[in-house]
């Protein structure tokens, strides 16, 4: 669907619908967001000369962090999203505030109460960023708001799904929820009363609350009480024909007599808060690395609350009680509609409807790796190979690597660094198995890996009770580098084995998020690799190293290099170029060596998924960059990195793939590797995706002089041109057509 057809269908803002959402709404607003924070002075300003001593050169990582968000709620927004997925990504949206209040609001509140004022190069103190982020915060919820009721709700309706609330049952279904409702639900349910005698309760992260005023029958004083929504698996209750449902919240709301029997019920108040997760500074004391972490999860647990979500038209005697007791402020208070927590849309998102669903795919086993008796390591020794997730199989490459190495009798030691990995992570049976049967096994576990420490603590322990060395990094940095060594004895001798990759050792996350690896024997590669794990188990602190770029010793000094080497070879005959692909940019340094790149002449292309705050099409200052964000169905996650080096085939340049973003925290507070790709096939598969990124003009926005994105415009396209389909789509036929040609 073309963007006038879209904006037919959605027709431009008038009075009766001022928050709109069609394309030129949704880019209006930005426009409009991104001009009033410029004029508070948020470094977001109007396109114009500026220096690169400027701090207005920055973007604000926090805005442009929301404003990436702005482009995921798009995706519930477009009509050409299958329905039910666009209650996913409704739901996704939400999460991503959720994780942003936790950790950047948290972090800004944090410096607030301490006094601190602006952080480097920013132009505001934490009080008057809080205001801005605020704003913005409350257009994203009314987008949000907007979106699920006007749009998505009727659409799900007329789909034949219904989300209900209580008045819309009949008798009889009201009858059967009741007795589900006291069989399932009202045994977990505990009130607790708020009175001189009973302490406000402790009120835990992201949980759900409803807030009951209520008076003993012929009395006059008003009484408090909090019942919690219990975390049950399923937050819908099925009416039974698996497409009409009614959120559990409702259903308790309307049976709170049972919990408080005798007394009257004079009002309510639904409410959800979101704790501080931003952690005070870790110790450096690696030998209490465990031990300090265990705490701060108990203390995040009671972490100051930095949000309090409420239904709409609170009621002021309640929201006032819940404000004093919780120390909060009027402004720390978010209205939302009846669903405090979008995420309960996961249950209908989930529903088995393939016309409402993206049409599935199943990841493409690579040439020569059919078959469970397949062998890996021998396809390894032939020559490099690359694994494109999820369009590839991630079992049938990046897991068989290491269950074939622990199952092999002539793999000696195996090595891997896990930063996320998922609750059945069949990689730790892998390395128990392995180390059970007299393998050296060493496992590099980040337990700072944030909202996933307790699963690494839990993972570290199962691992040291199986005989496998654990260690947890290097002090001071996380361990965030994607590795894998297999050291194995042959005729020849022993050989290393290695795979490098730019996304996590989660079988999960790997139908989701789009990465890439290099699987390699090459001696240079492998033995910079047995120098990396004996910087991250021991004491080693070497800083030469053979191919790998590693952080925070080579890779920002590398990368530097590379793009000082695209100015000096760039000519107006033939430009210098570069384009890379990550998911944040933010490194100052970096930037700035860009927008020098930039004058010099050289044209720089960017894909960024997340936020960025590198400033594009500035005259004078980067009119020779672009910046585009692809936002989909699949979470664009590796990192990609090509040099042209003055070669006019592009096969010829300098690719490199690998684990961090251009941010200051991966480049310097780090442990990460990035590995130069060489066969020249595999250089072909690169371009491939960077190719295909470039001529997106269905899922890619591309960043404006002033900070804001903008949809692709494609006007000048057929509707049938590859292009209009999407990188993802795209990508899936190639993948497809690809396996079909080699069968």
């Amino acid at each position: 669907m073309a963007i006038d057809e879209i904006n037919e269908e959605f027709p431009p803002v008038s009075p009766d619908r001022p928050l709109d959402w069609n394309l030129t709404t949704m880019t209006e607003s930005n426009v409009s967001t991104q001009k009033m924070i410029s004029r508070v002075g948020s470094g977001v300003v109007e396109p114009g000369p500026i220096e690169l001593d400027d701090p207005a050169r920055f973007l604000n990582r926090d805005i442009q962090w929301l404003e990436f968000n702005r482009r995921v709620l798009f995706q519930a927004i477009d009509p050409r999203t299958p329905l039910l997925e666009r209650l996913r990504f409704l739901a996704i949206t939400a999460r991503n505030l959720d994780e942003f209040f936790m950790k950047r609001i948290g972090g800004l509140k944090r410096r607030q109460e301490l006094g601190l004022g602006a952080q480097n190069l920013e132009t505001l103190p934490p009080e008057r960023q809080l205001e801005e982020l605020r704003g913005v915060v409350l257009e994203l919820m009314s987008l949000q708001k907007r979106c699920f009721r006007d749009d998505v709700l009727p659409a799900v309706v007329e789909a034949g799904i219904e989300l209900l609330e209580w008045d819309q049952l009949t008798e009889d279904e009201r009858a059967k929820a009741e007795i589900w409702y006291r069989a399932n639900i009202f045994p977990i349910l505990t009130p607790l009363a708020v009175d001189p005698g009973h302490r406000f309760p402790f009120i835990s992260n992201l949980s759900v609350s409803i807030g009951v005023m209520l008076r003993r029958a012929g009395e006059s004083e008003e009484l408090f009480a909090r019942v919690k929504v219990p975390e049950v698996p399923r937050r819908l209750y099925d009416l039974g024909d698996g497409r009409r449902f009614l959120p559990v919240q409702e259903l308790i709301e309307h049976n709170l007599d049972g919990l408080f029997p005798g007394m009257e019920i004079l009002r309510i108040l639904p409410f959800r808060v979101t704790r501080n997760a931003d952690a005070e500074e870790e110790s450096e004391d690696a030998e209490d690395l465990l031990e300090h972490i265990q705490q701060q999860l108990r203390e995040r647990r009671f972490a100051r609350v930095v949000r309090l979500e409420v239904g709409s038209e609170p009621d002021p005697r309640i929201l006032k009680l819940i404000l004093d007791e919780l120390d909060l402020d009027e402004v720390d208070v978010y209205e939302t509609d009846r669903l405090l927590d979008y995420g309960i849309l996961d249950g209908i998102a989930d529903l088995d409807i393939p016309d409402f669903r993206f049409q599935p795919w199943r990841p493409v086993v690579p040439r020569g790796l059919e078959g469970d008796s397949s062998d890996l390591l021998a396809a390894i020794r032939s020559g490099d190979l690359i694994v494109h997730m999820p369009y590839e199989s991630f079992d049938a490459t990046v897991e068989r690597f290491v269950e074939q190495a622990a199952a092999d009798p002539r793999v000696l030691c195996i090595k891997q660094t896990l930063y996320r990995t998922s609750g059945d992570s069949p990689f730790i049976p892998s390395l128990i198995k392995a180390a059970e049967s007299g393998k050296q096994v060493a496992v590099l576990v980040e337990l700072r890996a944030r909202f996933d420490e307790a699963r690494n603590i839990h993972w570290a322990g199962k691992l040291e009770d199986a005989g496998v060395h654990v260690a947890y990094g290097v002090v001071g940095l996380k361990t965030h580098t994607k590795t894998v060594l297999v050291v194995r004895q042959e005729a020849s001798g022993i050989r290393c084995y290695a795979y490098i990759g730019t996304g996590n050792f989660n079988s999960k996350t790997a139908g989701l998020y789009e990465d890439v690896g290099l699987f390699t024997a090459d001696p240079a590669i492998t033995e910079d690799l047995v120098t990396l794990f004996n910087y991250m188990t021991g004491r080693s602190r070497q800083r030469e190293y053979n191919k790998l770029l590693i952080a925070p010793t080579t890779m920002k000094s590398t990368f530097l290099e590379f793009i000082d080497r695209e100015i000096m070879l760039s000519t107006p005959e033939r430009p210098g170029r570069i384009v890379c692909k990550m998911n944040q940019l933010e490194d100052r340094e970096v930037t700035d060596s860009l927008y020098r790149a930039s004058q010099a002449g050289v044209k720089i292309d960017c894909f960024v998924r997340g936020f960025c705050c590198l400033r594009a099409g500035v005259p004078g200052l980067s009119e020779n960059i672009r910046i585009f964000s692809i936002i989909g169905r699949f979470l664009e996650h590796s990192r990609i990195f090509w040099f042209s080096g003055g070669q006019a085939d592009p096969l010829d340049g300098d690719f490199f793939i690998g684990s961090a973003d251009w941010m200051y925290r991966n480049l310097h507070n780090r442990v990460e590797a990035a590995v130069p790709v060489e066969r020249r096939s595999l250089r072909a598969r690169l371009w491939e995706i960077l190719e295909t990124c470039l001529e997106d003009h269905r899922q890619a926005w591309e960043m404006r002089a002033d900070g804001t994105y903008a949809l692709r415009d494609s006007s000048h396209l057929d509707s049938d041109d590859p292009r209009m389909i999407g990188t993802h789509a795209r990508l899936m036929r190639i993948t497809r057509e690809r396996s079909e040609s080699d069968g």
